[in-house]
Order: C-alpha cells, then sequence, then structure tokens
C-alpha cells in the first residue's frame, strides 16, 4: 500500500497566501515610496514563510491533520498486512482446493484488493479537501485580520514576501509588518482556544 502524505507544508501554505498581495509589478516608484497622512508607509510587506511558522493556529492544523493521517496510514497498513497473510494462505492451501473453490477464493481476494485500493484513493482525497478547507481557513484569517489592519494604519496594499518565490527582490526592513501580524494572529487565536475550552469541559461531563 502507498504511504498516505501530507501536503499541507510551509511552500504549499505559503503559495495560498499570495493571493493577500497585491502586484508589485504595478507599482509606481511614487506609489512605493509615499506615506499616509499619519506617517505609516502606503505599503508594507509581511514575509508569508515566517508568518505561517509563526502562527499557531497554522501549527495546531498542521499537526492535527498529519495525526489523522498518520493513523489513516497506520489503519491501511493494518488491512494491507491481513489481506497479505490471506493471499499467502490462499497460496500455501490452493493445491488441496477443488478448482471452484479455488476461484471463488480468487474472486474473493480480487474484490478484497479492489475494495483496499478504493478506501486507500478515498482516505487520500478526504485528506486533501480537508486541507483545503482548513487553508481557506487561515487565508481568511489572515485577510480579515490584514484588512482591519490597513484601515487603522492607511495601508493601501500589503504585499507578501516569500524567499526564492517573490516579485519583491528588495524591501526596507522598515516595512516588513510580519512580527505584529503574527503578534496579533496568535493573540487573538489564544483567546478563541481560551474561549472554548470551557465548552470542550461540558462537553465530555455529558
Amino acid at each position: 500500500m502507498k504511504v498516505l502524505k501530507m501536503t499541507l507544508g510551509l511552500a504549499t501554505a505559503s503559495a495560498m497566501l499570495f493571493a493577500c498581495t497585491g502586484n508589485p509589478d504595478t507599482l509606481t516608484p511614487q506609489e512605493v515610496a509615499s506615506e499616509t497622512a499619519s506617517g505609516n508607509p502606503d505599503i508594507v510587506y509581511v514575509n508569508s514563510d515566517s508568518l505561517l511558522a509563526n502562527y499557531e493556529y497554522f501549527k495546531d492544523v498542521r499537526s492535527r491533520l498529519q495525526t489523522k493521517a498518520e493513523q489513516k496510514e497506520k489503519d491501511l497498513r493494518t488491512q494491507a498486512e491481513s489481506f497479505q497473510k490471506e493471499v499467502q494462505r490462499f497460496q500455501q492451501n490452493a493445491a488441496g482446493m477443488t478448482q471452484q473453490q479455488a476461484q471463488a477464493t480468487e474472486q474473493r481476494l480480487m474484490q478484497k484488493q479492489q475494495q483496499l485500493q478504493a478506501l486507500q484513493q478515498s482516505s487520500g482525497n478526504e485528506l486533501m479537501t480537508e486541507e483545503s478547507e482548513e487553508m481557506k481557513k487561515i487565508y481568511d484569517r489572515v485577510e480579515e485580520y490584514l484588512k482591519q489592519l490597513s484601515n487603522e494604519e492607511g495601508y493601501k496594499m500589503v504585499l507578501t514576501y516569500q524567499r526564492g518565490n517573490s516579485a519583491i527582490l528588495y524591501g526596507d526592513s522598515t516595512l516588513d509588518i510580519t512580527s505584529s501580524v503574527v503578534s496579533a494572529l496568535n493573540k487573538t487565536y489564544e483567546s478563541e482556544k481560551a474561549e472554548a475550552e470551557p465548552a470542550k469541559s461540558e462537553e465530555k461531563k455529558k
């Protein structure tokens, strides 16, 4: 059986966050250098690799999905090993079977093999779908906060930077708001987790 693999890595997740950006190739030098009336820059950027590596919500999602993938892989491996033992027993006992018995057993084993392959495929598809849904939630969280932050600070555009895969070749470090964004996102997430704990405790009591 093939090993189920999670694709929820930093590279994949970082690519998803590029949807949060404007296109720096369309900016004029005057737009890049301009500042708001409050003295804040019009354009800032976030390092998507760093953001995801330090965003607790993303790390919890990744851990949960990896645990789920490992459990599914374990279950599939157990079923595959059981199937292989059945095949071996058939091979050992085939000589003592009638032709009808042998054909019936072969047919049953072929059907079981097909079922295992279908289960493996459906498990992989299920994980991919769940991963996609979770990445959308992460993107929505980041986008919502960046919209709020931009309204408060007067930013006209928030770009993403990813080393080796970015249209931004250089960015002044004073325009990097990654740390403050991560800090705010983590603070919100920690508050949500704290509020959810009493509800979880009540559910367990029931």
